[in-house]
């Protein structure tokens, strides 16, 4: 099994930055990639970034390409999503989830273990 921890989430202004973590721990070995999704009230999830444990260009929603950045630190198996920039239309629960499958990089369905969420609130 794969836990996945995410805090970081909060209440800020539009314009604003926060820095999600994602702290992975147990058979983490089964795992190849990391990717975060975030869900608003009354929408589907949806891929906001992912990257691999192995390193490699990462993958980013195009809502997000240029204000967010997602980065690993392997050493404490822990996943960033730093988010500058912030709209109130980025306003969602974030999830950080985990995959060991090789497709499916944007896609709810490609990962196997998910995290609680962490709530992000951008107010205009």
């Amino acid at each position: 099994q794969v836990r996945l921890v995410e805090s970081g989430g909060g209440l800020v202004q539009t314009g604003g930055s926060l820095r999600l973590s994602c702290a992975a721990s147990g058979r983490t070995f089964r795992t190849n990639r990391i990717g975060w999704f975030r869900q608003a009230p009354g929408k589907e999830r949806e891929f906001v970034a992912a990257i691999a444990w192995s390193g490699g260009r990462p993958y980013y929603a195009d809502s997000v390409k240029g204000r967010f950045t997602i980065s690993r630190d392997n050493t404490k198996n822990t996943v960033y999503l730093q988010m500058n920039s912030l709209k109130p239309e980025d306003t969602a629960v974030y999830y950080c989830a985990a995959s060991g499958s090789s497709g499916g990089w944007a896609n709810t369905g490609g990962y196997d273990y998910w995290g609680q969420g962490t709530q992000v609130t951008v107010s205009s």
